[in-house]
C-alpha cells in the first residue's frame, strides 16, 4: 500500500476557539446584492503591480468575515460535489484553521500574561498585537458587518473586498480582474511569503521585539510551504485552479519562502527603526537557545560555517543555511558567496555596529538575487533528490546542530519528499516517511533536543535513500 508523507506541526500557538457560525442574515444578502450590482460591470482596467501590496495596508474597506459564510458562497456544511469550487471555505477556516482563534488568544491565560508583563491593560486594545492576531484596519475601513473577533480572517489574506466580491459572486471576469480589483495573489510563492511572514517573521510596521518574546509570547517557527499544507486547505487544486491561476511545487514554494525570510531578516536587522531599543542588532533576531539552554547539560558544539566560539550570541541564521544548500542547485557560486558573507556577518555581530552593517549590506544583494532566482525557477524531480540528499549530508557534517536549524531542515526535508510523492516519481514512500517521523520526534520538545538524537535522525533518512 501507497504511504503518504506525513508532517506533523508542533509550532503552532494558542488554541481553536469556534466562535462564528455560516449564516447570512437579511441585510448582508441586500449587501451583497448592492456590491455585485455596483461593481459587475464597472470594474476599471488597472494594471496589477508587480509587488502587490499587503491587505493590511491596501486601504481597501472590508465587508467582515461573515460575508463569505452563506449557504450558498463559502458557508456549506460539506464540500459541493459539482462545483468548481468547495464551497465549505468558511466552515473549514471557522472550525479547523487556528487563525480564526487568533483574537481569542489574546484574552486567553497565557495571552494575559504576557499583556501584564509588558505592561499592557487589555491586548484586544493594543495595536502591536491587534496587528497580527486580527485584520486590524482603521474604523472607517469596517463595514456594519466586520467584526475584529474573527481574528486572521478571509479578507486578512485575500485582502479587503468591496470591490472584487461582485466579480467572485458572478462568476464574471478573469485572474487579472480579480488582482486589479484588490484580490491579494495568494497562489504567488513571493506574495504568498511577504503576507504570512509579515507576521510569522516581521515587517517594517509590524516588528515583533525580544521584549515581547521575553514576556512569554510563543516562539515564533515558520516554514511556508508545510504550513500552507497543514493550514489546512481550504481549496482544492484541480484542472479549474491550474487554469486560472498559478501553481507552484512544494519545493519551489519552500524555496521561495526561505529566500524571502533571509531577505526579510537582512532587512530588518539594517532598519534602524527596528533596531532602537538600546542593543543592536534586535535580539529577537538572534538564535534563542544560543542563551537559552539548560545549565546542566553541556550542548554546545561548533558550526564551521559560524567561526564564533563559546558564549557569543549568534545571529538565527536558519533560513541562510537552508538558502546555501539550495543556492547549490541553481547557482553554486552564489552558494559559495552566500557561505562567506554568513560568516563575516557572524563574526562582525562582536565587532560592532559599522561592521554588522557592512556584512548585512554585503549579503542582502546575494539572498535578494536568490529571492528572484527561485521565483523563476521549477525544480524537477533530479533537483529535489539532489537538494534532499545535500540537506542530509549538510546535517551530517554538523551544520544542524542548533535546534531551530534542525527544524528548518526537517520541515525541508518533509516539503522535498511531499513534492516527489505528488509528481508521481516514487511510487512508495514508507521508509522515508519512518525516517521523518525519526527527525520530527527527535525535534519535537525543545528541552529534550539534542544533536545526537538528531544526527540519529539524519542517518534513517540516509539509509533510506539506498
Amino acid at each position: 500500500m501507497k504511504t503518504s508523507i506525513v508532517r506533523p506541526i508542533q509550532f503552532w500557538a494558542g488554541s481553536k476557539i469556534n466562535h462564528l457560525k455560516p449564516s447570512v442574515s437579511k441585510s448582508l444578502k441586500t449587501l451583497l446584492l448592492s456590491v455585485i450590482s455596483g461593481l459587475m460591470f464597472s470594474i476599471s482596467a488597472v494594471s496589477v503591480q508587480a509587488e502587490p501590496e499587503l491587505p493590511h495596508y491596501s486601504g481597501k474597506a472590508r465587508l467582515g468575515s461573515q460575508t463569505c459564510g452563506g449557504s450558498t458562497c463559502n458557508g456549506a456544511a460539506k464540500p459541493w460535489a459539482n462545483s468548481a469550487v468547495l464551497q465549505n471555505e468558511f466552515v473549514t477556516w471557522s472550525n479547523d484553521d487556528p487563525h480564526s482563534g487568533a483574537y481569542n488568544a489574546l484574552s486567553s491565560d497565557r495571552g494575559k500574561r504576557i499583556a501584564k508583563n509588558l505592561g499592557i491593560e487589555d491586548a484586544r486594545q493594543e495595536k502591536v498585537c491587534l496587528d497580527c492576531h486580527t485584520d486590524n484596519v482603521p474604523k472607517e475601513l469596517q463595514s456594519k458587518n466586520f467584526d475584529i473577533a474573527d481574528g486572521v480572517g478571509c479578507e486578512s489574506c485575500h485582502g479587503g473586498a468591496v470591490e472584487w466580491l461582485g466579480l467572485h459572486v458572478s462568476g464574471f471576469g478573469q485572474r487579472q480582474d480579480y488582482l486589479d480589483a484588490g484580490i491579494y495573489p495568494t497562489e504567488d510563492p513571493k506574495a504568498r511569503a511577504k503576507l504570512c511572514l509579515s507576521c510569522h517573521l516581521s515587517d517594517p510596521r509590524k516588528s515583533i521585539t525580544h521584549r515581547i518574546m521575553g514576556a512569554g509570547h510563543p516562539r515564533l517557527a515558520f516554514e511556508l510551504d508545510t504550513f500552507t499544507a497543514n493550514q489546512p486547505a481550504h481549496y482544492r487544486i484541480d484542472a479549474d485552479y491550474k487554469q486560472r491561476k498559478q501553481q507552484s511545487s512544494g519545493v519551489k514554494v519552500w524555496a521561495v519562502g526561505q529566500a524571502m525570510a533571509a531577505q526579510i531578516t537582512v532587512e530588518a536587522l539594517m532598519d534602524k527603526n527596528r533596531n532602537s531599543a538600546g542593543i543592536f542588532p534586535e535580539l529577537f533576531y538572534f538564535d534563542c537557545y544560543a542563551c537559552h539552554h539548560s545549565m546542566e547539560e553541556p550542548r554546545w558544539e561548533r558550526r564551521e560555517s559560524v567561526n564564533i566560539g563559546p558564549g557569543v550570541p549568534r545571529l538565527n541564521d536558519s533560513n541562510l543555511v537552508m538558502l546555501r544548500v539550495l543556492a547549490n542547485a541553481v547557482d553554486p557560486t552564489l552558494s559559495a558567496t552566500l557561505l562567506t558573507q554568513t560568516r563575516a556577518l557572524h563574526e562582525s555581530s562582536s565587532k560592532g555596529q559599522e561592521a554588522t552593517m557592512s556584512a548585512l549590506d554585503d549579503l542582502s544583494g546575494t539572498v535578494s538575487n536568490l529571492v528572484d532566482k527561485f521565483a523563476a525557477s521549477d525544480f524537477d524531480t533530479a533537483a529535489m533528490w539532489k537538494i534532499y540528499d545535500a540537506l542530509v549530508a549538510e546535517g551530517l557534517r554538523g551544520e544542524f546542530v542548533d535546534l531551530i536549524t534542525a527544524e528548518q531542515a526537517t520541515m525541508a526535508l518533509g516539503s522535498i519528499l511531499t513534492a516527489i510523492e505528488a509528481s508521481g516519481a516514487s511510487d512508495d514512500l514508507q521508509g522515508y516517511n519512518e525516517a521523518l517521523a525519526k527527525a520530527y520526534t527527535a525535534i519535537d520538545k525543545s528541552e529534550d533536543y539534542t544533536p545526537a538524537k538528531y544526527s540519529a535522525a539524519l542517518k534513517s533518512l540516509a539509509a533510506a535513500r539506498k
